[in-house]
């Protein structure tokens, strides 16, 4: 009998190694939901005038809402919300154009039109008054947002964000000036190799899952060279927009960062009317994944010190 038991245990895990390994993605999805259901999220979707958008939704109380950078999706923030949802109602959509919401080719992705869909999804969630944050171009949309609507937004935080044209130019940058965009994925390859820009010390990622991310990724690239054009023409300087926020800003920013330069930090304080600053040390482009607590300890302090 015990034989048996042992053979048969054997012969299970056999099979979920082979399922691991041969068909990852039915797992990777599985381990998803389950990092969303631990940080008390349930995805949902939502029709707002021609596009389709997914979000992310848990907790009760004041509504924080949390915009991705380029490229990224809602789930960057997942580990960073554990707490949140505690005390608040979070928001996590997919912007138009990425993750699961819907991409549609005649439409422009930049910037302002950003700005408009994500006011146009607050008021179909009916949310009038909230706390906003958003990292990379997720944070150039959040200070825009903020500097349009300053009558809906409660605090704002600014994580390694995007937009600032004075500041000192940054290794991606330097790499986009000659005609070279890390973050647009072609192969496996490019997959590990854009980990390393956005990390100082990149987060564990089994190998099979990491095949289905890269999948993913490549499966994008043509319509994020399609965004990451529009944003180009628009030519915006988020320096001009700074100065109209009107709610206290937490400004958020890795000291390693290889896509946007430590130095945007002083053009965000020069600008600012209402702020306070954390620089985190040995700290890529997105705090909120490399560590997600350590970025969650700085932005509960700083909305319980703000209300």
């Amino acid at each position: 009998m015990k034989k048996k038991l042992t053979f048969g245990l054997i012969i299970v895990v056999l099979l979920l190694a082979a399922i691991y390994f041969l068909f990852p993605e039915p797992l990777f999805n599985l381990a998803q939901k389950a990092q969303r259901s631990s940080s008390g999220l349930v995805k949902k979707v939502v029709q707002v005038d021609d596009h389709q958008i997914a979000y992310l939704e848990g907790g009760k109380g004041e509504t924080i809402l949390l915009v991705h950078g380029f490229t990224a999706n809602k789930d960057v923030w997942t580990g960073f919300s554990k707490n949140l949802t505690t005390d608040y109602h979070v928001l996590i959509p997919d912007l138009p154009g990425f993750g699961e919401s819907s991409r549609l080719s005649k439409e422009n992705y930049n910037i302002e039109n950003q700005v408009k869909r994500l006011d146009r999804f607050s008021e179909v969630m009916n949310v009038n008054k909230f706390h906003l944050a958003g990292n990379s171009m997720g944070g150039t949309i959040a200070a825009i947002y903020s500097a349009k609507y300053p009558q809906k937004i409660v605090t704002l935080a600014l994580l390694d964000t995007s937009g600032l044209t004075s500041a000192k130019k940054s290794e991606y940058e330097l790499q986009m000036e000659k005609g070279t965009s890390p973050l647009l994925i072609r192969s496996d390859d490019d997959f590990e190799k854009v980990l390393t820009w956005i990390f100082f010390k990149t987060p564990y990622i089994p190998g099979p899952f990491m095949k289905v991310m890269s999948a993913q990724a490549i499966s994008q690239r043509e319509f994020n060279e399609k965004i990451g054009n529009d944003i180009r023409t628009e030519h915006l300087s988020l320096e001009t927009s700074l100065p109209l926020i009107q709610a206290p800003v937490l400004i958020i920013w890795g000291d390693a960062d290889k896509i946007r330069d430590v130095s945007g930090v002083s053009i965000l304080e020069k600008n600012l009317k209402t702020y306070k600053t954390v620089i985190m040390k040995d700290t890529g482009h997105a705090p909120m994944i490399e560590k997600p607590e350590e970025t969650n300890k700085s932005y509960m302090n700083f909305l319980k010190n703000e209300i």
